[in-house]
């Protein structure tokens, strides 16, 4: 049992920062690939077959959690959470842990305790990592969806809280709302004047 981890939303001006845990079964959905090269309709498809036919589990960490400990501290914590969240699905740990990037929880926060074995681009090229970044950036790009209800003006549903024209233009307009990261520069500049 490997399981695979990656995150989304670490570079947004706004919204949580989401990991997810994905453990593949046999059959694997096809067609796997990162998040960021599908398209919206390919990536809400192979979602629900992950989510129908995988084990998975999901971290969200919040906007004051990513100001208090940055977005590094915040994405380790969001990633040890989801595989946290995974052990108790399957009822034991995985013999591996795969993340995308050339880091891991491991020594970095005090609840990870599982081998873990960083992956460069490992999004692109693990099965169980593409998988992760799937249901990651999906229940993200929801969430923001959701929020953008809330706070119509700053365009959530089309940039998901990225640091866009549009909403760099609102967020000088309207100022930032409780979603914002404040410790982010374009955030923490407005707050500043």
């Amino acid at each position: 049992m490997i399981a695979g981890v990656d995150e989304a939303g670490r570079g947004p001006l706004a919204g949580p920062v989401v990991a997810a845990a994905v453990i593949l079964c046999d059959p694997c959905p096809e067609g796997l690939a990162d998040s960021k090269v599908l398209t919206p309709a390919r990536r809400a498809v192979l979602e629900g077959a992950i989510k129908q036919s995988c084990h998975w589990a999901i971290g969200v960490v919040g906007v004051d959690e990513i100001d208090r400990l940055n977005i590094f501290g915040a994405t380790m914590l969001a990633m040890a959470l989801a595989v946290r969240g995974l052990c108790a699905k399957v009822g034991c740990d995985p013999v591996e842990v795969l993340v995308d990037g050339n880091l891991t929880p491991h020594g970095r926060r005090p609840e990870w305790r599982w081998p873990a074995r960083p992956i460069v681009g490992g999004d692109a090229i693990e099965p169980c990592i593409s998988a992760a970044s799937i249901i990651a950036k999906e229940h993200r790009d929801a969430l923001m969806r959701a929020a953008a209800r809330t706070y119509p003006h700053y365009g959530w549903e089309r940039n998901k809280g990225y640091g866009t024209p549009d909403h760099l233009v609102a967020l000088r307009e309207h100022g930032p709302c409780p979603l914002h990261r404040r410790s982010f520069a374009p955030v923490a500049q407005l707050l500043l004047v």
